[in-house]
């Protein structure tokens, strides 16, 4: 999958069955062996409270979606909610192919800006322990620690299973 040339635009109906196939397919190679039974009911959970309904999710919460493309290749993906002091940035994939190709830096900077054309002056993040690659973008990209927690329940924010969550806040 070719990075050259990536467009970042709004989540479009005909990019829904791209955007489950991304989702499905990261939070399965994510999955450690123990977790496999709870990461299918995590992907379940989100497909039908969220990513099943993307379009009609993030206009509920009064944020927005956006996809990542090269072409016809969806090479990566977010949505933008508000959270308690700004807007909180979720779903942010790249597909496997497109990684270490400045997908994610470019993704990054546009939640940055569409957050600030949102009005708000802070975009909130979390990750988990299983995606060291995002950890460090996100430091790096100067977004600061806030919290650790060990995740036990699970929403269709998190997957729960004792996993380590790390959540980060940036000034915009």
């Amino acid at each position: 999958m070719p990075s050259d040339n990536i467009l970042i635009r709004p989540f479009q109906d005909s990019d829904e069955g791209p955007v489950q196939d991304l989702f499905v397919d990261v939070n399965r190679a994510l999955a450690p062996l123990d977790l496999h039974e709870a990461f299918e009911g995590y992907i379940q959970r989100s497909l039908n409270e969220e990513m099943g309904r993307v379009a009609d999710y993030y206009a509920e919460k009064g944020g927005g979606f956006w996809v990542a493309v090269s072409g016809d290749d969806l090479m990566g993906m977010f949505g933008l909610e508000p959270s308690e002091k700004g807007m909180e940035l979720r779903r942010m994939y790249t597909h496997p192919n497109a990684r270490r190709r400045g997908v994610a830096r470019a993704m990054l900077a546009r939640a940055e800006a569409e957050t600030a054309r949102m009005g708000a002056s802070q975009l909130d993040l979390s990750t988990s322990e299983l995606q060291p690659a995002a950890l460090g973008l996100y430091r790096g990209a100067g977004y600061a620690l806030v919290r650790e927690e060990i995740a036990e329940a699970a929403s269709n924010k998190t997957l729960g299973g004792g996993l380590r969550r790390f959540h980060f806040s940036k000034m915009l």
